[in-house]
Formats: structure tokens, C-alpha cells, sequence
């Protein structure tokens, strides 16, 4: 095969730290004007300024080896990386000099110059840039070293539908033990929902979960009484609802539109293995805590804003987080009957936790019920930093909309909530599930679907 050159932008090697060497025995070419971009951002503190500070320490260790402007061997079997100057001479004269972009791309137009018939590609996260790059003559491509799965609808749903033969199904719902054939069950994955379908009439169908080919298949509780008040509209939630509550399930992914009720029904299942269900009028006489499973509620988000940042907000941790958590405490107040002051108490009394992600590293969280809201904006080292925080008796639970990403250095396909649900569907201590349906309201079902 060819050789080819890479010319990687400023997005590329803040998605990706070790981007750099995932070109085979390709040459890499760095324009310095993505070196004073990387700069800029190396004292941010979340994945970003992460990737821009480790990948300067990649180039100061090539430079130790040594020079980037000659070029430097990235390692046996790998190809040369070298910094260059943009030339403005070989740009456009319809492109603006003085735009970053632009200037990126006049590298590219100098590089392929000097290639001759090596093939010269820009590889960019910026649409708009391989738009151009693509118009001036200069091959471009995305960065998809990252991205776990090719598209949107690769994404593991947690759930699939069966055909079997009719008896199975009364044998199902007569309570006997059901197992599926191994050839049928060979894709499964643990704690994969299944529906049984009758290959004799399709209106006939049972629901339950896959462990493994050697348990029979777990019937499903229905929880009629209700979480906190909330009950399962459709049998999606009756899966989250499930996981949620089963405590050998540590892990739990739940992905869908908005609506689709993937955080309340989160906080209601830890609200319930938290704190007991008082009546009203008992609230006043004090906490109702459970003997069992864990001993707070967790709750974060990342601070991502949607549409243009309003700037930095005054007061204290608590008060900075609150417009962020504003949507997590909705549900709270919800499920506590719109209590305020019972709300309060949970959180003075450290039940009910607000934790902001900022400040993670470092914690071990010990028996508790976690639940990381819009985890689809954040990165794949952000969510592994998160979940590495998890101590002994703890449950996490991740969800978001990888539809609705406002972080602009990684997509559906590179989400760290995405890596999430595909690297942890093989393991019996995960579980996920994809929520399909909008249960808000009428008008947000209809606007999540027609807008």
C-alpha cells in the first residue's frame, strides 16, 4: 500500500492524545498554527485540556529525539511526524489568511505541493473544514480512530425480539424454567432483554432477561406498587426499572430521547433503595432510612451549557452547580411530592448528595446509588475517571441523549457514555437498556419527533 501523508487538525489531536501514532508507517504533518491552538487550551480542566497537555508532552518527547521541523521517527514501524509553517502563498485568495482554519489548510495546500503523487489527506473533526479542504483539491476524512461503533444504529439497544415456538411461552407463563438454544443465545449478551414472539401468532409474546445459557430466563418484576409513585409506562422503563433495582447489576446505561424518563425513574430507583416511601404526613417526624443497600444518593451532571455560555456564575460550589442540577432537582421534588423543605433535609442530612464532576478525581464513593446525568457529553476518559471513582457497594448509572451533544470534540460515535454501552456489554455486572418512547408529555413526544 502507498504511503500517504496526514495533516491532522487542532480538533484531532484534542479528541485524541495518542493520535498521533494511529497512522500505521504514515507520515504526520502538525501546521504550527495548531500548536499555538493547542496551547490555548491546555489549562482547561476537563478532557480537553487533558488531551492538549499530554499530547504537548508527545511532541516535547519527539523533540528530545529529535527535530520536528526536519522530522521525527514516531517508533518502529511508524512513520515521520513534522511541524510546518502555513504558506499563504499557496492559499486561495478567497480564504482569509488570518483565520485559523485557514491557515491549516495552507499547510495542507504546501504539503501536497510538495508530495508530488504521495497522497496528502486532512484529517479533521471541524465539518465545515473538510467542506473546504475538499474544495480547494485537498483530500480530507474525519478522525474515526476514536469512535466505537460506524453509526448511530450500531449502538448495542439492550433488547431484541425472538421467535419461538408457541408452547415455550405457555411454559413461560406457567412459571416453569425456560431456557433459549445456545444457537439462538450465541450473540446474546448478559442482561440482554428478550422478547419470546410465537412463530404462530406474533400478538402472543412474553418479556424477560438473558443471564447467561446455563440460567433460565429471568422473569421480570413489575414493580405495580410503584417506585416513589412512579410506575413503568411502557416495557422499556420496565427494563431500566429492573436493572436499576437488581444490586448484582453495578453498572447501568440508559440511553433514549427526551422523555423518555431515564432520569426520574433513576433517582426513583435510588430514592427507594435509599430512603423508604413515607406517607405525607409522616414526613415531619423525621428520615425514614433503609437498613439496605446503599447509604446516599449520588446525583452529578456534567457543566455543559446548551447555545452560548452565559459566563462564569457567582457564589459558593453549591450555588455554581445549581442551575446545572436544576433538572435533576425537578425530579427530586417530583418524587418527594414538590416538598421543598423535605428535599432540603435530605440533602443537609448528606441523603441526597449533589456532586459537581469537577471535583471527582481523587474520591472513592463507597455505598452509594450514583446517577450520572447527560453522560453523552462527556469523554471517554472523563466517564473512565468517573467510574474508577466507584468504591465497594456502590451503583452507577449513566444516561443521556447521544443526540443531543453540545460537546463539540466528540459525537454520537465517540460519546464516552457510547464507549460506555459497547465495552461494558459483554461483563454480567452491567446492564443497558435504550428507551425508544417520550413519556413527558404530548407536546415533548411530539417535538422530539417531528422537530
Amino acid at each position: 500500500m502507498a504511503k500517504k501523508t496526514y495533516v491532522l487538525d487542532t480538533s484531532v489531536c484534542l479528541s485524541d492524545a495518542n493520535s498521533i501514532y494511529n497512522y500505521s508507517n504514515n507520515d504526520i504533518i502538525i501546521p504550527l498554527k495548531v500548536l499555538e491552538e493547542i496551547d490555548k487550551h491546555k489549562k482547561r480542566q476537563d478532557g480537553v485540556g487533558m488531551n492538549a497537555r499530554n499530547i504537548i508532552r508527545h511532541f516535547d518527547e519527539l523533540r528530545a529525539k529529535g527535530s520536528l521541523q526536519k522530522g521525527v521517527r514516531l517508533g518502529k514501524g511508524k512513520g515521520i511526524l513534522k511541524v510546518v509553517k502555513d504558506s499563504i502563498i499557496d492559499l486561495p485568495e478567497d480564504l482569509d489568511p488570518t483565520v485559523p482554519d485557514h491557515k491549516i489548510l495552507s499547510s495542507a495546500l504546501s504539503v501536497d505541493k510538495e508530495n508530488g503523487s504521495r497522497k496528502t489527506i486532512l484529517v479533521s473533526r471541524d465539518i465545515n473544514l473538510r467542506v473546504i479542504s475538499d474544495a480547494i483539491g485537498i483530500v480530507s476524512e474525519d478522525y474515526t480512530e476514536n469512535q466505537i461503533i460506524k453509526e448511530d444504529c450500531d449502538l448495542f439497544k439492550g433488547f431484541r425480539s425472538v421467535l419461538v415456538d408457541e408452547q415455550l411461552i405457555d411454559q413461560y407463563y406457567a412459571g416453569e424454567e425456560v431456557f433459549l438454544e445456545e444457537e439462538v443465545t450465541k450473540t446474546f449478551y448478559p442482561n440482554e432483554f428478550v422478547m419470546l414472539v410465537s412463530n404462530q401468532n406474533e400478538k402472543k409474546s412474553a418479556i424477560g432477561r438473558f443471564v447467561n445459557p446455563f440460567t433460565p430466563l429471568c422473569r421480570l418484576n413489575e414493580y405495580k406498587t410503584g417506585l416513589w409513585g412512579v410506575h413503568a409506562r411502557n416495557k422499556e422503563q420496565l427494563f431500566a426499572l429492573n436493572l436499576l433495582m437488581d444490586p448484582e447489576v453495578q453498572i447501568v446505561s440508559l440511553v433514549g430521547k427526551a422523555g423518555s424518563g431515564k432520569t426520574l425513574i433513576s433517582v426513583a430507583a435510588g430514592l427507594q433503595q435509599v430512603v423508604s416511601n413515607p406517607k405525607i404526613e409522616d414526613i415531619a417526624k423525621g428520615f425514614h432510612l433503609k437498613d439496605g443497600l446503599y447509604k446516599k444518593l449520588v446525583v452529578s451532571r456534567p457543566v455543559m451549557p446548551m447555545g452560548k455560555d452565559i459566563g462564569f456564575l457567582p457564589g459558593t460550589m453549591e450555588e455554581k452547580m445549581a442551575p446545572w442540577l436544576a433538572p435533576v432537582q425537578d425530579n427530586l421534588k417530583f418524587l418527594t411530592g414538590n416538598d421543598q423543605t423535605t428535599l432540603q433535609q435530605y440533602m443537609d442530612k448528606g441523603v441526597i448528595e449533589m456532586e459537581a464532576l469537577t471535583y471527582i478525581r481523587g474520591r472513592s464513593i463507597a455505598n452509594a446509588f450514583i446517577v450520572i446525568d447527560e453522560a453523552q457529553n462527556l469523554t471517554h476518559h472523563e466517564i473512565k475517571t468517573i467510574l474508577t471513582r466507584v468504591g465497594e457497594g456502590t451503583k452507577i448509572v449513566l444516561t443521556g441523549d447521544i443526540e443531543q451533544i453540545d460537546n463539540i470534540y466528540i459525537n454520537e460515535r465517540s460519546s464516552g457514555l457510547t464507549h460506555a454501552v459497547e465495552r461494558f456489554k459483554e461483563y454480567a455486572i452491567a446492564g443497558h437498556v435504550t428507551l425508544r418512547k417520550g413519556e413527558r408529555s404530548d407536546v415533548a413526544s411530539l417535538a422530539a419527533k417531528v422537530l
